[in-house]
Protein backbone atom coordinates (compact mmCIF):
# COMPACT_ATOMS: atom_id res chain seq x y z
CA UNK A 1 0.00 0.00 0.00
CA UNK A 2 2.73 2.29 0.90
CA UNK A 3 6.70 2.51 1.48
CA UNK A 4 6.12 1.34 4.84
CA UNK A 5 4.31 -1.36 6.39
CA UNK A 6 1.47 0.37 9.26
CA UNK A 7 -0.29 -1.38 11.52
CA UNK A 8 -2.79 0.03 13.89
CA UNK A 9 -3.66 -1.25 17.30
CA UNK A 10 -5.99 -0.34 20.05
CA UNK A 11 -8.32 -1.49 23.17
CA UNK A 12 -11.86 -1.64 23.61
CA UNK A 13 -14.47 -2.65 25.30
CA UNK A 14 -18.76 -1.28 24.56
CA UNK A 15 -16.79 1.19 21.82
CA UNK A 16 -19.99 -0.25 19.04
CA UNK A 17 -21.11 3.71 18.48
CA UNK A 18 -17.77 4.52 17.83
CA UNK A 19 -16.65 1.62 15.27
CA UNK A 20 -17.79 3.25 12.30
CA UNK A 21 -16.03 6.16 12.30
CA UNK A 22 -12.53 4.82 13.66
CA UNK A 23 -12.46 2.41 10.99
CA UNK A 24 -13.35 5.08 8.27
CA UNK A 25 -9.78 6.75 9.50
CA UNK A 26 -7.81 3.99 9.94
CA UNK A 27 -8.80 2.03 7.13
CA UNK A 28 -5.29 3.75 5.51
CA UNK A 29 -3.11 1.26 7.44
CA UNK A 30 -2.07 -1.91 6.11
CA UNK A 31 -3.69 -4.00 9.68
CA UNK A 32 -6.08 -2.74 12.22
CA UNK A 33 -5.62 -4.96 15.43
CA UNK A 34 -7.98 -4.59 18.22
CA UNK A 35 -7.80 -6.90 21.75
CA UNK A 36 -11.68 -6.34 23.27
CA UNK A 37 -11.67 -7.35 26.65
CA UNK A 38 -14.77 -7.72 26.94
CA UNK A 39 -18.09 -5.71 25.48
CA UNK A 40 -21.40 -6.72 26.02
CA UNK A 41 -22.38 -5.00 22.56
CA UNK A 42 -21.72 -5.15 19.05
CA UNK A 43 -18.10 -3.78 19.03
CA UNK A 44 -16.32 -7.05 18.52
CA UNK A 45 -19.10 -7.68 15.05
CA UNK A 46 -19.12 -4.76 13.68
CA UNK A 47 -15.36 -4.42 13.89
CA UNK A 48 -14.55 -7.54 12.34
CA UNK A 49 -17.38 -6.80 9.78
CA UNK A 50 -15.15 -3.38 8.75
CA UNK A 51 -12.36 -5.53 8.21
CA UNK A 52 -10.73 -5.51 11.69
CA UNK A 53 -8.58 -8.45 13.12
CA UNK A 54 -10.21 -8.64 16.73
CA UNK A 55 -8.83 -10.93 19.55
CA UNK A 56 -10.66 -11.46 22.66
CA UNK A 57 -9.00 -10.93 25.73
CA UNK A 58 -9.42 -11.31 29.77
CA UNK A 59 -7.11 -9.16 31.30
CA UNK A 60 -7.55 -10.18 35.37
CA UNK A 61 -6.53 -7.96 37.19
CA UNK A 62 -7.62 -5.42 35.37
CA UNK A 63 -4.99 -2.66 33.94
CA UNK A 64 -4.29 -0.63 31.13
CA UNK A 65 -0.77 -1.06 30.28
CA UNK A 66 -1.10 -4.96 30.30
CA UNK A 67 -4.48 -4.88 27.80
CA UNK A 68 -1.96 -2.42 25.40
CA UNK A 69 0.69 -4.95 25.39
CA UNK A 70 -1.48 -7.58 24.53
CA UNK A 71 -2.88 -5.62 21.61
CA UNK A 72 0.86 -4.68 20.37
CA UNK A 73 1.92 -8.41 20.85
CA UNK A 74 -0.27 -8.65 17.85
CA UNK A 75 1.26 -7.20 15.54
CA UNK A 76 3.48 -8.56 13.17
CA UNK A 77 7.28 -8.65 13.85
CA UNK A 78 7.62 -6.84 10.34
CA UNK A 79 5.63 -4.05 10.40
CA UNK A 80 7.50 -0.64 10.17
CA UNK A 81 5.46 1.63 12.02
CA UNK A 82 2.77 0.93 15.07
CA UNK A 83 0.35 3.43 15.64
CA UNK A 84 -1.62 3.22 18.52
CA UNK A 85 -5.25 4.79 18.50
CA UNK A 86 -8.11 4.60 21.00
CA UNK A 87 -11.54 4.50 19.21
CA UNK A 88 -12.89 7.24 20.29
CA UNK A 89 -9.89 8.99 18.82
CA UNK A 90 -9.40 9.99 14.94
CA UNK A 91 -6.78 11.00 12.23
CA UNK A 92 -7.49 13.43 9.57
CA UNK A 93 -7.90 11.93 6.38
CA UNK A 94 -4.60 11.48 4.70
CA UNK A 95 -2.51 10.56 7.91
CA UNK A 96 -0.97 7.94 6.19
CA UNK A 97 1.01 10.07 3.27
CA UNK A 98 1.78 12.68 6.21
CA UNK A 99 3.10 9.85 8.38
CA UNK A 100 5.29 8.04 5.61
CA UNK A 101 6.51 11.44 4.27
CA UNK A 102 7.94 12.24 7.72
CA UNK A 103 9.40 8.84 9.11
CA UNK A 104 12.64 7.26 8.66
CA UNK A 105 14.10 4.22 9.76
CA UNK A 106 15.96 5.70 12.07
CA UNK A 107 13.49 6.95 13.83
CA UNK A 108 11.82 5.37 17.00
CA UNK A 109 8.72 7.32 17.78
CA UNK A 110 6.89 10.14 16.41
CA UNK A 111 5.21 12.84 18.00
CA UNK A 112 2.19 15.14 16.68
CA UNK A 113 -0.92 17.54 17.51
CA UNK A 114 -3.38 16.05 20.30
CA UNK A 115 -6.87 17.40 20.31
CA UNK A 116 -8.43 16.60 23.30
CA UNK A 117 -11.70 18.17 22.79
CA UNK A 118 -14.06 20.71 20.72
CA UNK A 119 -15.36 23.77 21.44
CA UNK A 120 -19.38 23.44 20.64
CA UNK A 121 -19.02 24.93 16.89
CA UNK A 122 -16.30 21.75 16.31
CA UNK A 123 -13.23 23.88 16.30
CA UNK A 124 -10.47 22.48 18.61
CA UNK A 125 -10.31 23.74 22.02
CA UNK A 126 -7.35 21.85 24.07
CA UNK A 127 -4.24 21.02 21.99
CA UNK A 128 -1.34 18.80 23.98
CA UNK A 129 1.38 16.51 22.20
CA UNK A 130 1.14 13.00 21.52
CA UNK A 131 3.74 10.61 20.78
CA UNK A 132 1.99 6.62 20.49
CA UNK A 133 3.77 6.21 17.11
CA UNK A 134 6.76 4.28 17.10
CA UNK A 135 8.87 1.45 15.25
CA UNK A 136 7.57 -2.42 16.53
CA UNK A 137 10.36 -2.94 18.90
CA UNK A 138 11.57 -1.79 21.57
CA UNK A 139 8.77 -0.15 23.50
CA UNK A 140 6.05 -1.11 25.88
CA UNK A 141 3.28 0.22 27.75
CA UNK A 142 4.35 0.67 31.83
CA UNK A 143 1.83 2.05 34.72
CA UNK A 144 -1.88 0.64 35.01
CA UNK A 145 -3.98 3.51 34.05
CA UNK A 146 -2.39 6.69 32.50
CA UNK A 147 -0.56 4.08 30.43
CA UNK A 148 2.56 5.13 28.33
CA UNK A 149 4.85 3.68 26.33
CA UNK A 150 8.59 3.19 27.34
CA UNK A 151 11.44 2.78 25.15
CA UNK A 152 13.40 -0.34 25.80
CA UNK A 153 16.63 -0.13 23.27
CA UNK A 154 20.14 0.48 23.24
CA UNK A 155 20.72 4.31 23.19
CA UNK A 156 18.53 7.37 23.28
CA UNK A 157 15.30 8.04 21.42
CA UNK A 158 15.48 9.47 17.87
CA UNK A 159 11.84 11.09 17.35
CA UNK A 160 10.10 13.25 14.82
CA UNK A 161 7.59 15.64 15.30
CA UNK A 162 4.90 15.85 12.47
CA UNK A 163 2.61 18.93 12.38
CA UNK A 164 0.52 18.04 10.40
CA UNK A 165 -0.28 14.49 11.95
CA UNK A 166 -3.39 16.37 14.05
CA UNK A 167 -5.37 13.60 15.98
CA UNK A 168 -8.61 14.39 17.26
CA UNK A 169 -10.14 13.69 20.53
CA UNK A 170 -14.08 12.88 21.12
CA UNK A 171 -14.15 11.58 24.75
CA UNK A 172 -17.14 9.59 26.14
CA UNK A 173 -18.50 11.28 28.65
CA UNK A 174 -20.84 8.65 29.50
CA UNK A 175 -18.13 6.04 30.78
CA UNK A 176 -17.23 5.89 34.86
CA UNK A 177 -13.75 6.71 35.76
CA UNK A 178 -13.92 4.35 38.95
CA UNK A 179 -11.36 2.58 38.15
CA UNK A 180 -9.06 5.24 38.02
CA UNK A 181 -8.49 5.89 41.59
CA UNK A 182 -7.28 2.13 42.88
CA UNK A 183 -4.93 1.77 39.61
CA UNK A 184 -3.36 4.78 40.38
CA UNK A 185 -2.83 3.96 44.39
CA UNK A 186 -1.23 0.62 42.18
CA UNK A 187 0.92 2.57 39.68
CA UNK A 188 2.51 4.62 43.02
CA UNK A 189 2.75 1.54 44.68
CA UNK A 190 4.64 0.02 42.03
CA UNK A 191 6.43 2.91 41.91
CA UNK A 192 6.91 5.64 44.39
CA UNK A 193 9.36 7.72 42.29
CA UNK A 194 6.99 8.11 39.46
CA UNK A 195 6.48 11.89 39.88
CA UNK A 196 4.06 11.99 37.23
CA UNK A 197 1.71 8.55 38.52
CA UNK A 198 1.99 10.67 41.71
CA UNK A 199 0.85 14.13 41.03
CA UNK A 200 -2.43 12.17 39.16
CA UNK A 201 -3.00 10.53 42.23
CA UNK A 202 -3.04 13.10 44.17
CA UNK A 203 -5.33 15.09 41.63
CA UNK A 204 -7.60 12.07 41.60
CA UNK A 205 -8.26 12.00 45.41
CA UNK A 206 -9.51 15.66 44.77
CA UNK A 207 -11.72 14.87 42.38
CA UNK A 208 -12.94 12.53 45.16
CA UNK A 209 -12.95 15.18 47.80
CA UNK A 210 -10.30 13.06 49.67
CA UNK A 211 -8.86 16.14 50.65
CA UNK A 212 -6.52 15.61 53.58
CA UNK A 213 -5.09 12.31 51.14
CA UNK A 214 -4.59 14.91 48.26
CA UNK A 215 -2.37 17.08 50.35
CA UNK A 216 -0.73 14.50 51.52
CA UNK A 217 0.02 12.85 48.20
CA UNK A 218 0.66 16.42 46.15
CA UNK A 219 3.03 17.29 49.03
CA UNK A 220 5.20 13.87 48.61
CA UNK A 221 4.73 14.54 44.94
CA UNK A 222 6.62 18.04 45.60
CA UNK A 223 9.52 16.10 47.50
CA UNK A 224 10.40 13.66 44.81
CA UNK A 225 13.78 14.63 43.05
CA UNK A 226 12.33 14.36 39.59
CA UNK A 227 9.88 16.36 40.36
CA UNK A 228 11.45 19.17 38.76
CA UNK A 229 8.80 20.41 35.88
CA UNK A 230 7.29 24.31 36.98
CA UNK A 231 4.05 24.46 35.33
CA UNK A 232 3.02 20.79 36.79
CA UNK A 233 4.58 21.54 40.31
CA UNK A 234 2.51 25.03 40.54
CA UNK A 235 -0.52 22.95 39.27
CA UNK A 236 -0.03 20.58 42.43
CA UNK A 237 -0.05 23.78 44.36
CA UNK A 238 -3.06 24.95 43.39
CA UNK A 239 -4.26 22.34 44.03
CA UNK A 240 -3.16 21.69 47.48
CA UNK A 241 -4.58 25.11 48.04
CA UNK A 242 -8.15 24.12 46.73
CA UNK A 243 -8.04 21.23 49.04
CA UNK A 244 -7.12 23.43 51.94
CA UNK A 245 -10.11 25.43 50.53
CA UNK A 246 -12.14 22.84 50.94
CA UNK A 247 -11.44 22.11 54.31
CA UNK A 248 -12.40 25.96 54.81
CA UNK A 249 -9.07 26.94 55.73
CA UNK A 250 -8.16 30.11 54.19
CA UNK A 251 -5.21 30.96 55.29
CA UNK A 252 -3.15 28.11 54.53
CA UNK A 253 -4.95 27.77 50.46
CA UNK A 254 -3.49 31.40 50.16
CA UNK A 255 0.32 30.51 51.46
CA UNK A 256 -0.12 27.59 48.35
CA UNK A 257 -1.35 29.67 45.90
CA UNK A 258 1.69 32.57 46.18
CA UNK A 259 3.90 29.73 46.14
CA UNK A 260 1.90 28.61 43.13
CA UNK A 261 2.18 32.17 41.12
CA UNK A 262 5.96 32.18 42.28
CA UNK A 263 6.78 28.65 41.03
CA UNK A 264 5.42 28.84 37.58
CA UNK A 265 4.69 32.75 36.67
CA UNK A 266 4.44 32.12 32.93
CA UNK A 267 0.64 30.73 32.88
CA UNK A 268 -2.89 31.77 33.65
CA UNK A 269 -3.70 28.99 35.37
CA UNK A 270 -1.86 30.09 39.17
CA UNK A 271 -3.45 33.74 38.79
CA UNK A 272 -7.00 32.70 38.10
CA UNK A 273 -7.04 30.73 41.19
CA UNK A 274 -5.99 33.24 43.30
CA UNK A 275 -8.40 35.44 41.86
CA UNK A 276 -10.84 33.08 42.41
CA UNK A 277 -10.38 32.28 45.75
CA UNK A 278 -10.13 36.59 46.37
CA UNK A 279 -13.82 37.33 44.96
CA UNK A 280 -14.82 35.16 47.32
CA UNK A 281 -13.23 36.96 50.41
CA UNK A 282 -14.18 39.96 48.34
CA UNK A 283 -10.56 41.62 48.25
CA UNK A 284 -11.19 43.28 45.16
CA UNK A 285 -7.65 44.81 44.71
CA UNK A 286 -6.32 41.36 44.98
CA UNK A 287 -9.01 39.99 42.57
CA UNK A 288 -8.10 43.12 40.05
CA UNK A 289 -4.20 42.57 40.25
CA UNK A 290 -4.61 38.79 39.74
CA UNK A 291 -6.55 39.27 36.73
CA UNK A 292 -4.30 42.08 35.16
CA UNK A 293 -1.05 39.75 35.68
CA UNK A 294 -3.28 36.68 33.94
CA UNK A 295 -4.61 38.68 30.97
CA UNK A 296 -0.61 40.26 30.63
CA UNK A 297 0.20 36.11 30.03
CA UNK A 298 -1.27 35.78 25.82
CA UNK A 299 0.07 32.65 24.93
CA UNK A 300 -0.84 29.26 26.18
CA UNK A 301 1.73 26.82 27.35
CA UNK A 302 -0.04 24.17 25.18
CA UNK A 303 0.79 21.55 28.20
CA UNK A 304 -1.95 18.87 29.27
CA UNK A 305 -2.31 21.41 32.36
CA UNK A 306 -3.92 24.20 30.66
CA UNK A 307 -7.37 25.10 31.71
CA UNK A 308 -9.53 26.29 29.26
CA UNK A 309 -11.52 28.84 31.44
CA UNK A 310 -8.12 30.69 31.57
CA UNK A 311 -8.41 31.68 28.12
CA UNK A 312 -12.22 32.07 28.13
CA UNK A 313 -14.69 34.93 29.42
CA UNK A 314 -14.28 34.30 33.19
CA UNK A 315 -11.31 36.47 33.92
CA UNK A 316 -12.51 39.37 32.27
CA UNK A 317 -16.03 39.05 34.25
CA UNK A 318 -14.04 38.63 37.70
CA UNK A 319 -12.03 41.60 36.75
CA UNK A 320 -14.76 43.87 35.54
CA UNK A 321 -16.78 43.28 38.89
CA UNK A 322 -13.71 43.91 40.70
CA UNK A 323 -12.67 46.85 38.67
CA UNK A 324 -15.82 47.97 39.54
CA UNK A 325 -15.85 48.07 43.26
CA UNK A 326 -12.79 49.79 42.71
CA UNK A 327 -14.53 52.65 41.21
CA UNK A 328 -12.51 52.04 37.81
CA UNK A 329 -15.33 52.01 35.91
CA UNK A 330 -14.24 52.48 32.22
CA UNK A 331 -11.61 49.50 32.93
CA UNK A 332 -14.61 47.64 34.18
CA UNK A 333 -16.76 48.55 31.33
CA UNK A 334 -14.09 47.17 28.72
CA UNK A 335 -13.39 43.82 30.47
CA UNK A 336 -17.12 43.29 30.71
CA UNK A 337 -17.59 44.19 27.11
CA UNK A 338 -14.84 41.43 26.37
CA UNK A 339 -16.60 39.07 28.79
CA UNK A 340 -19.88 39.77 27.03
CA UNK A 341 -17.70 39.27 23.37
CA UNK A 342 -17.13 35.77 24.42
CA UNK A 343 -20.31 34.71 26.35
CA UNK A 344 -22.77 36.64 24.04
CA UNK A 345 -25.85 34.27 25.53
CA UNK A 346 -24.79 34.89 29.18
CA UNK A 347 -27.52 37.33 30.52
CA UNK A 348 -25.70 38.03 33.58
CA UNK A 349 -22.30 39.61 32.02
CA UNK A 350 -24.93 41.60 30.44
CA UNK A 351 -26.48 42.72 33.14
CA UNK A 352 -23.49 43.15 34.46
CA UNK A 353 -22.33 45.13 31.51
CA UNK A 354 -25.52 47.19 31.26
CA UNK A 355 -25.03 48.72 35.17
CA UNK A 356 -20.83 48.95 34.09
CA UNK A 357 -22.40 51.36 31.50
CA UNK A 358 -24.55 53.63 33.68
CA UNK A 359 -21.95 54.09 36.30
CA UNK A 360 -19.78 55.11 33.31
CA UNK A 361 -22.31 57.74 31.65
CA UNK A 362 -23.45 58.65 35.43
CA UNK A 363 -19.38 59.90 35.49
CA UNK A 364 -19.61 61.48 32.06
CA UNK A 365 -22.80 63.57 33.14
Amino acid sequence: MGQYKICVYAISKNEEKFVDRWMDSVGEADLVIVVDTGSTDRTVEKLRERGAAVYEEKIVPWRFDEARNRALAHVPDDADICVSIDLDEIHEPGWRKVLESAWSPAYTRARYPYIWNHRSDGAPDQKYEREKIHRRHDFHWIRPVHEILEYTGEGGENEVWIEELVLHHYPDLSKPRSQYLPLLELSVKENPFDDRAMFWLGREYLYYREYESAIETLKRYLKLPTARWGEERSAAMRLIAQSYESLRDGRAATTWLFRAVEECPTVREPYLAFARLAYGEKNWPLVYTMVRSALSITRKSGSYLTEPECWGAEPYDLGAVSAYYLGLYEKAQNLAEKACEMRPADERLKSNLELIRRKVQEQAD
